[in-house]
Parts: structure tokens; sequence; C-alpha cells
């Protein structure tokens, strides 16, 4: 049985101590959750693992013996692989040919020449054992961030992976996509691979995990072995308080009709029908593939509508542009927020300010003094994790970046919020300032769409849920039809 351990490690950035003195140990055969807060120090410590960065202090070692991890290369001549939470893909390259990157030696047959139909064929059972029914020579562009976590997988799995690190793997799985996820992990397990899972969704850590460490503020706070822990002293231990409520949903109370979508169609998507009224929060769900993402983008005019209705404060609307949209008091927080959310290399302060800066503006010229009273009040509220706001945004945990995007939206002070998975890569600390930030807006008249793979969030924290299924709205849950049951029945195409 192998043991991969990780002793004292220290790391710092600057004058910033991100780890200080961890310890982990993961055998064979075992998942290992390792669970914290945004910002904890768990992707910092595992970049030590895979040679990302180098540890200021400490060692690591295979078998009793010090191993050296100084580059990528070096951690996957070990047999260690790393899902990363970020996804990590060329989007102009087509799945093959992503699967060639780093392992071009298996597949060279002579200087310059690759044999592209064994990587095809490797490729392709490798997509199998995920689930995932694409052909191999699709663009990666041409897939959604749920699939593109799916090639993730494959391509992390495609070799002899002794000790293999998922990071959110689940973060835009549906609960089927999920389930097969599992599946492949215990078979992993039951080969001798050992897991060290990183999920901000506990439940799935009563499903998967043989044992979680936790860590805080870049600390080790201890081991649990998951069979028989409590939730709530694992929540404690992370964020270092009492979370009470999982889903601290508020009972609406409904105002004016804000959105109506009636036989709305584009090239991607047909007859949606919907509706969202000021105060409160409507969900739209349904399995990875359904059209839940390109019925946000139809109405907030990224893609162009070609037949139905959609009307906006009672009058018909089509935006053409995101632009007009928010003009309009309709804000968009995209599922893909290194994409299309955020400008990685600006601060913290200029993504937040983007959507406001006329707000900001006197003599055509922006009032800074203001600006940085701004950023530092919303990076105040949304408890965002920095230095200080002038810090590159594409430097904070995958979290703190979200608080950024759906702080920058907050700032618009939309009629309309589409949320498409808020909560991806987020804590559970974090988790309870979001929810308490929709409860907000719900209180003060806002009407919200929120879309979520998350079933249990979902249900949680909508008033009602419409459910889509391949490309059209199969129908909704309300009421007592409010639960996982009635919600799969719609989402694979039956009827209630």
């Amino acid at each position: 049985m192998s043991v991969l351990e990780m002793k004292g490690i220290t790391k710092s950035f600057g004058s910033v101590k991100v780890l200080e003195s961890v310890d982990l140990r993961l055998e064979s055969g075992e998942v290992l959750a390792l669970l914290g807060e945004n910002g904890a120090g768990k992707s910092t410590l595992m970049k030590i693992l895979t040679g990302v960065y180098s540890a200021d202090a400490g060692e690591i070692r295979l078998d009793g013996q010090p191993v050296s991890i100084h580059q990528i290369q070096d951690s996957r001549a070990l047999g260690i692989e790393i899902m990363h939470q970020e996804l990590s893909l060329f989007q102009n390259l087509s799945i093959a040919e992503n699967f060639l990157i780093g392992h071009e030696a298996a597949y060279r047959t002579g200087p310059g020449l690759i044999d592209y139909r064994k990587l095809h064929r490797d490729v392709a059972k490798a997509l199998l054992r995920v689930g995932l029914q694409r052909p191999t020579s699709t663009p990666v562009s041409a897939l959604g961030v749920g699939e593109q976590q799916l090639v993730e997988i494959a391509r992390a799995i495609q070799s002899k992976v002794r000790f293999l690190i998922m990071d959110e793997p689940t973060a835009a799985l549906t609960e089927v996509e999920t389930a097969r996820l599992f599946d492949l992990i215990r078979q992993l397990r039951a080969d001798g691979v050992g897991i060290i899972y990183i999920s901000h969704r506990m439940e799935e850590l009563y499903q998967i995990a043989d044992k979680v460490e936790i860590l805080r503020d870049g600390k080790f706070i201890g081991t649990r072995s998951m069979a028989g822990a409590d939730e709530r002293e694992l929540i404690r231990m992370m964020v270092g308080r009492d979370v009470d409520e999982r889903y601290p949903r508020r009972d609406p109370v409904p105002g004016e009709m804000l959105l109506e979508l009636k036989g709305l169609t584009t090239h991607r998507v047909r007859n949606i029908h919907l509706n969202v009224r000021a105060g409160e929060v409507v969900g739209l769900g349904g399995l990875m593939g359904s059209g839940r993402t390109e019925v946000a983008r139809a109405i907030a005019g990224v893609d162009r509508i070609r037949g139905g209705e959609m009307r906006f404060r009672g009058q018909p609307r089509m935006f053409r542009s995101p632009g007009e949209a928010s003009a309009a008091g309709v804000a968009f927080v995209t599922e893909d927020r290194k994409r299309e959310g955020l400008i990685l290399s600006f601060s913290v302060r200029e993504n937040l300010a983007l959507p406001t800066l006329d707000q900001r503006k006197r003599g055509g010229l922006v009032h800074r003094a203001r600006e940085r009273a701004f950023a530092n009040d919303m990076v105040h509220r949304l408890r965002i994790k920095v230095a200080n706001a002038e810090q590159a945004v594409g430097s904070l945990s995958g979290g703190n970046q979200q608080k950024v995007v759906l702080g920058k939206w907050l700032a618009h002070n939309p009629d309309l919020l589409i949320l498409d998975e808020p909560t991806r890569g987020v804590d559970v600390g974090a988790k309870q300032e979001i929810y308490q930030l929709i409860n907000e807006m719900k209180a003060e008249g806002k009407g919200i769409l929120m879309i979520s793979s998350d079933l249990p969030e979902l249900l949680g924290m909508c008033d009602r849920v419409y459910v889509m299924y391949q490309g059209t709205t199969q129908g909704e849950v309300k009421g007592e039809s409010l639960n996982e049951e009635d919600f799969m029945t719609l989402a694979t195409g039956g009827e209630l």
C-alpha cells in the first residue's frame, strides 16, 4: 500500500502567510476530503503537491521517502494527477487535442509524428468512462461548462494515476452526472487509487469520503472519519462559527410582473414559458445540456431570440446585447466567471466598478477616490478575502472571484438579477453570505432567476422552479411539489 505524506508545509506570498506547518496523509485506495473556506489554503497546498508552487518549508514523502516536486512533470512522473477547479482546457482545440497536451510522448511515432488514430481511440474510452457522449473531434468551445468539467475528469484519469486530486469536480454537474462520477470514484478507489477530494457540498462528503481534513486560514485544524462525523462540527471547524441554516429561504411577497417568456425560441432552446415577479426567487433547473444557461443568455441579449415573446415590465422587449439589457435593469451573473465575468488582470476595484463607471464620472473622468471608497465598501460587505482592493482579481481563490462578480452587479442595482451557478466553487460560509444577499434583494423587491446544478440549493432557496428537458420547459414545481422526486420526474422527460 502506497502512502503520500506532506509534512510541515509552509508557504507565504510576500508578507501574507498562506500555509503554516500543514500536514496531510493519504493512503492508496482512500478518499480524503479536504475541507476549508475559500482562501483557507487548499488550492495552494495542492499546487505545492503538483509542482506549481514550491513550499518555503516542509517536505513531501512517498512511501516514507522524500521526493522532489518542482514542476508538474515531476508530480506526474510519481503518478500524481490533478483536476483543477478552474477549467484549464484550450478552447480552440478539440477534446482529443486537449488530451494530447502533456502526453505527447505516449503517442509520438517519430519526429513530429503523432498516432492520432490511437489518440482518438483512447480519448473515446476515457469519455465513455465519465459518461460524456461527444465526438472526440468536438472543439472544447462548443461544450457547456458541465461537459468541460467531464473532459477535465476524463483527462485526469487517462494515465496510470496513483493519486488523484479532484478540486470541486461536481461544481457544474447535475445530480445524474454526479452519481455517475461517484461510481467512477468508487471504481478508482477499488483499483487502489488514492483521491484527495475538495468540495464545498457537505452532503457529497458523506457519500464518497473515508475521512476529512479541515484547514482554516492556512492552518491544520483537525482530521475526522466521515463515518459518524457531525456536520455542524465540521462546519464549525471550517468557518470558526456556527452556521444555523443551510438554506435560509424567506417567504416571498410577490409584486409586479417583471419578466414573461411565452414560447421563446432561439437556435438552442424552444417554446420556453416562464415568468418572474418582483420579490421572488425563481429557479431554472434541469440536467446538463437541457438548455438552462441558453435561456439566460437569450433574456440577457447574448443570444438572438428567433421566435416567441419576451416582456419586461409589461413591455415587449428583445435585448440586442448585454449592455442594452443592463441599461434596462437586467443583470446577468454568468456561470463561467473567468471567461465571461471578470478581467483577471484587472484589480478587484476595477472589476467591481466596471458596470457602474458612469456613476463616478465627473467631467468625463472617473472620480478615483469615490471608486476606491465604493470598492472598499463592497469588499467589506461581501467579505471578500483580499489584501486590498488593488489586488489582481486573478490571484484570488475561486469563491472570492465569484463574490467579485456578484458584487459588481449588485452595485448596478438591477430590477432583475439572473444568477447562473451563483455558488459554484464557494464554501459553506460564503454560500450563507450569498444566500443572505439574495434574501436582501428579494426583500427589496428585486426579481431573481437562479440557475443551479445543486438541486438541494435550488429547492432550498427558490420559491418555485421551472424544469428544463431537452431544450424546453417541461414543467414547474412549487408548493408541495417542490421536492427532488417531482423535480427529477420532469427533468427526465416525465409529467406530474
